[in-house]
């Protein structure tokens, strides 16, 4: 294991790498104002058993790495992946197979479909098409207004009162463990144990734990890059998603794999949109598309 630090322009990004350096890479990219470490030891563990190195990393305004003044200067999706692409120079890589949850599956997407020679594979687990703006319907949800036939659901109505119920929440690690279990669900376990502990390391490695909020205003500048069409990937797809994932409810999961050419859906019985209970983790890693030695 050994951890490094990534120039992205005038930007440093804690990365780390597990495994043999020189077997297949897998990017594991994590979702909005979540760090690297966010995806479980097991998950990355199970990985390097299958013959791969796994690179993870700290977003822009997340963990060890750069923070931002947003106001000065605002980013978007497509320079999160930029982020992604500079660690694949940084660690010499051409190509790698990308593995991206939530936010991340989008930048994965904006990778496969903007930088198609850098993905070997693609594997989008628990996320949206990156054409989809989740924020207005989650305001029009939030606001008891009717959905848009024509839009893909909004959360859940028990997540999106969870949300207003926690409105004023002072932060901190028991706030992001509720909605934690919130977002896991109620078909499978919850292994607080290991969440908490996740948790408070985010904390502590934290150098501003409030700058992840950043990523809530992504949705600002917004560009015609998010909108080409998933029909041009090429890289071969699995999509994972739970049916009980109360954010990007199943729907979303289907309609990226009625859009990528050849993509193959996997639902997963009882999955939410976190990855905490047991033996989830290592189901996953058995389902993100790699090729080893």
């Amino acid at each position: 294991m050994t951890e490094m630090f990534v120039t992205s322009g005038p930007l440093r990004l804690w990365t780390e790498r597990i495994g043999n350096p020189d077997h297949p890479a897998v990017l594991l990219i994590a979702g909005a104002s979540a760090q690297g470490i966010t995806f479980p030891e097991a998950l990355v563990n199970r990985l390097v058993v299958r013959g791969v190195q796994v690179i993870r990393f700290d977003h822009r305004d997340t963990g060890r790495s750069s923070i931002i003044d947003f106001d000065r200067h605002p980013y978007g999706l497509s320079d999160l992946a930029v982020d992604a692409v500079a660690i694949l120079d940084a660690y010499e890589l051409p190509s790698a197979h990308v593995a991206g949850a939530s936010m991340g599956g989008v930048i994965a997407q904006w990778l496969a479909v903007h930088k198609p020679a850098r993905v070997r594979s693609l594997t989008l687990l628990s996320t949206t098409p990156m054409s989809h703006d989740p924020g207005p319907v989650w305001q029009r949800a939030m606001a008891g207004q009717p959905a848009d036939p024509n839009d893909l659901p909004p959360p859940t109505p028990r997540f999106l009162q969870h949300v207003a119920d926690s409105d004023g929440t002072p932060p901190g690690v028991d706030a992001d463990v509720a909605i934690f279990q919130v977002m896991n669900g109620d078909v499978r376990p919850f292994d607080e144990p290991a969440v908490r502990a996740m948790l408070q390391r985010c904390w502590t490695r934290a150098t501003d734990p409030s700058a992840a909020a950043h990523h809530g205003l992504i949705g600002r500048k917004k560009g015609p890059d998010l909108l080409t069409p998933l029909s041009t990937i090429t890289a071969p797809t699995t999509i994972v998603h739970g049916d009980q994932d109360p954010i990007f409810t199943l729907a979303h999961g289907e309609a990226l794999a009625a859009a990528i050419p050849d993509a193959h859906l996997h639902v997963v019985p009882g999955m939410g949109h976190v990855y905490f209970s047991p033996g989830l983790p290592e189901q996953l890693a058995n389902l993100i598309s790699v090729d080893t030695p």
